[in-house]
């Protein structure tokens, strides 16, 4: 049995300073290493990204910060309103990142409980998520917390 060293966290909205730390997480990925950059300074497409990001009332981008004031996770928060379901309101979850020193110690459970809750606030019906097929641990990680393989998902690459 492990001991883990209890940690403070802290989930709150990103800001421009936390920028180039949640790129480091996103390239840090095996996916995201082939198609992000990171460099200091980053490119501005990322920048650029990140204020329409802002500016959007149905997205938030959320950074999870230890005590330390490290920022050790992030995922983006997309609110999405159509007219099924009445015109309802789904939410959807993309780039769960924890930084790799850090995963194995319940940041991505409580990560996931947050975007539940924060959902619920926004008073949508769907919580939902994809992952790539070949994140085996992702998907297993997903089911255990009471995700659901309920669609077949397909995309079409445009560049």
């Amino acid at each position: 049995m492990r001991t883990l060293k209890t940690i403070e966290m802290k989930i709150r909205k990103a800001t421009t300073k936390d920028l180039i730390s949640i790129v480091e997480m996103l390239v840090e990925d095996e996916l995201g290493k082939t198609r992000e950059v990171f460099q200091d300074p980053l490119p501005k497409e990322y920048l650029t990204a990140y204020k329409q990001i802002e500016n959007d009332t149905n997205q938030e981008i959320i950074v999870v910060e230890n005590d330390n004031a490290e920022i050790i996770g992030t995922m983006q928060l997309s609110f999405i309103r159509y007219l099924t379901y009445c015109g309802g309101l789904r939410a959807q979850i993309e780039a769960v990142r924890i930084r790799k020193d850090k995963r194995g110690r319940g940041i991505g459970r409580m990560m996931l409980d947050w975007a539940v809750n924060r959902a619920k606030e926004r008073n949508a019906h769907l919580l939902q998520l994809t992952t790539d097929k070949r994140r085996p641990d992702s998907i297993e990680f997903y089911t255990k917390i009471g995700f659901k393989a309920s669609h077949e998902g397909l995309k079409k690459h445009l560049c």
